[in-house]
Order: C-alpha cells, then structure tokens, then sequence
C-alpha cells in the first residue's frame, strides 16, 4: 500500500507539469506558415478586341444622356459585362443638368468574385458631350462621337472584363462605367461627373482599396502625365502605375512627370468616397492642363484613335490586377 501511495503520488506530479509547461520532447506544433497567393499569369491584352469595342460604342452615334443611342448602348454594355461572367448591377439615378435638364442617367457596376472583400475599382465614363466646345470648335452644328472621351476607356475596361472572365484572379474587381460625366459647364466643375458623385455617395459594399480612372486613353502618341489630383490623394497609387508602365516598355506613354490638375470623375471618388483613386488622362503639357486638339469637338472620332494605345494602357491595368491579386507589387 505504501509504495502504491508513492507511485500514485509521483503520477500526479508527473500530470501538474504536463498542464502547465509542456515537456521538451513534445513542443507544441508551430503555426503553418500563411499560405501564398498562387501568382496567375498576367493575360494578353487584345488591343484589335479593345478596338472594336471602341469602334461599336461610335457606331450607336454620341451617347447623350436621354437619347435613344445611349439608350441602346447602356442595353450593349450591359449585355457584354453578363456575357463576361461580370455580376452587374445597374446603378439608375437622376441629375439635373446645369441648364436644367433632368438627366436619367445609369452607372453600370460590373463586379467580379464579389464574395471578396479586397477589392480594386477600374473606371470609365460612357456618355458623351452633347454639343462641341464653341471655344473649340468652329463649326456650331459639329458632332461629338466621343471616340477618345468616353469610348476609349469603356473599350479598354470591356476587353479586361472579358480577361477577368476567362481568369478571375484572386482578388474582388468593381469595373465602373460611369454616365452624366460629359453633360458640364465649363465655369462650373461641379457640373460634370454628376455620375461619379452619385457613385461616390453610394458605394456597394465592400470598398475597393483604391481605384484607376481611364480618360482619353485612345489616341495616337497619348502621354499620360501624373494629374495633380491623382498625386495629391493616390501617390502611392501613381508610383505603382508608372513604375509598371515603365518596366513593362510603355515609359513613352506614362512620362514621370507632373501635369495639370483635373476635376474628373477621380476627383469625386477621392474626396467623397475617400477611395484613392488615379486618373490616368491624355495630357499634352508638363505643368498645365492641354488636352489633345480633338478634345469637345468634332474632330473626336474613329480617326484619332491607335490600337497601340490601347494595348499600353489595358495591358498595364491588367498587371496591376493580377499582381495585386498575387501580392507582389
């Protein structure tokens, strides 16, 4: 009996160390490491799809707000971004324009792997200006086709949607075409982007992380120079974007260089929505604000436009995507 008491009470001993300091020989198993992003391959851009996507938003005529060509367009766009695999939804609003006209207007929201909550935003505007610039313009009966401002930007997003769907990386992607950006008054900026103010008071849940805007993104010999709102709220953003640009052979296009500061659809989705958000904008002068010559007149059509543009801009974007989605940018 006594020396059944002793082992007893050595076993007991024995069990007071195990809870409360595990032996030497049996550690705990250390925490897996976090698992890495499988890094997808970057898709090729089509630049011959992206223009055709151009080339069919043209052939509807100017997609003025309240017309039947913007009506057919908004039914196009939103037919391609289902067919793309894209979750759409169709953000309707209405904005009064500064002559008083009521504009009923849609942001088109395609979404995809909208389980996730790490997100970026890709942006275009997809009407069109409804009168010329008289500035600009000499002729007062001239037609804004919007080729460059507008449709180049939606025909690039459009070609990257149609990658996204046949590769979805692993991150969320919101692809926003943005209505009522064009439909402004020169002496009012708060005229224009009535689309992206109304988006950026009504975010779908979740946020993205940050955003790139395409604007005149379509002609021959663009120079994308660094906006000055896209700097001020998206610097990181900006470094991100021209680096890649650069090392992927388009430093010809995106100049390391400060341009004008522009009250685009970007600015908006800054300062409301606090989403930092870059504008990538054809500027034609360091320090200001020049715009192509075809800018607001008749002369914005199929002629301007350069396939080889095109594939600078959409190539880079998807690269930002994909890399993001793997984690190495």
């Amino acid at each position: 009996m006594h020396r059944l008491l002793i082992l007893l009470l050595l076993l007991s001993i024995a069990a007071c160390r195990n809870d409360s300091a595990p032996l030497a020989e049996n550690p705990a198993p250390a925490a897996p490491p976090a698992t890495p992003r499988d890094a997808k391959p970057v898709p090729k851009f089509d630049r011959d799809s992206a223009y055709a996507y151009v080339e069919q938003q043209v052939n509807f005529g100017p997609r003025v707000v309240n017309t039947d060509a913007h009506r057919q367009t908004r039914e196009w766009l939103i037919e391609k971004l289902k067919a793309f695999g894209a979750e759409v939804i169709e953000q309707d609003f209405e904005a009064r324009a500064f002559d008083g006209t009521n504009l009923r207007s849609t942001n088109i929201i395609a979404r995809y792997a909208p389980e996730l909550e790490d997100r970026i935003l890709l942006a275009a505007h997809w009407d069109t200006r409804p009168f010329a610039d008289s500035d600009l313009e000499d002729d007062p009966n001239a037609i804004v086709n919007g080729a460059d401002d507008g449709a180049s930007g939606v025909g690039v997003l459009l070609e990257v949607a149609r990658q996204l769907g046949l590769n979805t990386p692993d991150i969320g992607v919101d692809i926003i075409l943005l209505d009522a950006e064009d439909y402004g008054k020169p002496s009012n900026t708060n005229s224009y982007a009535l689309g992206a103010q109304y988006y950026a008071k009504n975010v779908p849940a979740p946020k993205p992380r940050f955003g790139i805007l395409l604007d005149m993104v379509g002609a021959r010999d663009a120079t994308f120079l660094v906006e000055g709102y896209s700097e001020q709220y998206a610097k990181d953003v900006v470094r991100k974007v021209w680096q890649l640009g650069d090392q992927m052979g388009y430093g010809n296009y995106y100049v390391n260089a400060r341009g004008g500061t522009i009250t685009d659809d970007h600015y908006f989705i800054n300062t409301i929505a606090g989403i930092p958000t870059i504008d990538i904008i054809n500027l034609q002068q360091e320090g200001g604000h020049s715009f192509p010559t075809h800018w607001h007149t008749g002369d914005d059509n199929m002629d301007v436009i350069d396939k080889r543009t095109l594939r600078a801009v959409g190539q880079v974007v998807l690269a930002v995507v994909f890399r993001e989605a793997a984690g190495t940018l």
